[in-house]
């Protein structure tokens, strides 16, 4: 393989981390150097919008890697600079300070943007954000604060998980949801009531099949929030929750193939033989259709497939994908994906409140939702990596989960 003497990361998420720290491991000694635009050292997303937001978890937890990590590991971070563009003809960055980067391998890590409201409703109000970064977070938590009205427009995990902190700390929370019911993109009928009815619990009022029409400035922060059904309550603060976007921004203008993210072969490659990517703004295939998967698993994994890729020891990427959220006490685990699925069983759990929910096409096992369940949990994805195909009927029927192969 030929020389290589600098390999620069666009994204200082946990893709990007990831894939710099698995180089090292490997054995790559040149220049190794780590672009984000955040001020901050990469660290970890999920903790935002759980722990860290309701308080429990300091903020020095939240980074990946100690700032000696990097020292040691000789890895230069670049912080708080926007890459402008990418060069691949001559192997260059331009930089947002002005300046430019060469490298001889580029790993883009650029992961995702969350979306924001449509035109019609520019400009968006100050206190009305989308929550990603550490600086939303930081913007957000000192508005937390007992009998504040906090509006919630999006009924999936990040917008479950905000309700809950708020509802926990005593804000008054509404959410609603375009589609008829919860979770609609991403799990059944029977894993979204199970959500639905333990955020009703908490005094969460969920509104379905209901749209924000508008937004109007009331008094000082606060806002009136109109409803497509005409009508229209008074908020303290509004959290978008509305869904992500891969972030290929860089990757388009430079060329590379996209397809709902930037195309990647199994081991990561893009469309140019140098140019590698990994992480939320990345599209491969898996099981014979092309995804792109939102997860910590997914950032981690693909990244070290990609290091181990440049340094010559490639192996495709096939994952078994998990996924995870914290809302009030339950614990949610996910192993697989449920695309496709034609049927779904719902087996009670060992303890009150504790419950999972399989999904099969056909015959074939795809996922497992398990609610305080871990021990459906661990065992649906030891399945799903031996390949194993249970029995839907006595799953359902409460046997132990051994008699169910």
């Amino acid at each position: 393989m030929p020389e290589l003497n600098k390999i620069v990361v666009i994204g200082a998420g946990q893709a990007g981390i990831s894939a710099a720290a698995k180089l090292r491991s490997l054995g790559f000694a040149g220049e190794l150097i780590l672009i984000g635009e955040e001020p901050e050292l990469p660290y970890q997303r999920p903790p935002l919008t759980k722990k860290f937001l309701l308080g429990e978890l300091p903020r020095e937890r939240l980074y990946i890697k100690p700032a000696a990590f990097y020292e040691d590991q000789n890895i230069t971070v670049i912080s708080n600079v926007r890459v402008e563009s990418i060069v691949p003809d001559d192997r260059s960055l331009v930089l947002s300070n002005g300046e430019k980067c060469s490298w001889d391998k580029l790993v883009v890590t650029t992961g995702s943007v969350p979306m924001d409201l449509p035109a019609s409703f520019q400009p968006v109000p100050s206190s009305v954000q989308t929550i990603r970064s550490l600086a939303d977070i930081d913007r957000l938590q000192p508005r937390f604060s007992e009998n504040k009205r906090l509006l919630i427009v999006g009924g999936g995990y990040i917008g479950l998980e905000i309700a809950a902190v708020a509802a926990s700390c005593g804000l008054e929370v509404t959410l609603v949801e375009l589609q008829d019911r919860l979770l609609k993109r991403v799990a059944s009928t029977d894993t979204a009531t199970y959500f639905h009815e333990l955020h009703e619990k908490r005094g969460v009022n969920i509104r379905t099949s209901t749209s924000l029409a508008a937004l109007a400035g009331a008094d000082g922060d606060t806002l009136e929030a109109t409803f497509d059904d005409g009508s229209s309550q008074i908020v303290d603060l509004t959290v978008l929750g509305i869904g992500i976007r891969p972030d290929v921004t860089l990757a388009e203008a430079a060329g590379l193939e996209i397809e709902n993210g930037i195309s990647v072969d199994a081991f990561g490659q893009t469309s140019h033989p140098d140019i590698y990517a990994a992480g939320d703004c990345t599209s491969f295939v898996y099981k014979g259709r092309r995804v792109r998967l939102e997860s910590v698993q997914n950032a981690i994994d693909q990244a070290e497939k990609v290091a181990e890729a440049i340094m010559g020891e490639a192996t495709a990427y096939d994952p078994v994908p998990w996924f995870w959220s914290d809302q009030y006490d339950t614990k949610l685990q996910i192993a697989g994906l449920n695309t496709g699925f034609d049927q779904t069983v719902v087996r009670a759990g060992a303890r009150e409140n504790s419950q999972s929910v399989w999904y099969f096409s056909g015959e074939q096992f795809l996922a497992v939702d398990a609610m305080n369940d871990p021990k459906s949990y661990m065992t649906g994805r030891k399945w799903l990596m031996a390949g194993i195909n249970p029995d839907a009927a006595r799953i359902a029927s409460g046997v132990d989960l051994k008699e169910c192969v």
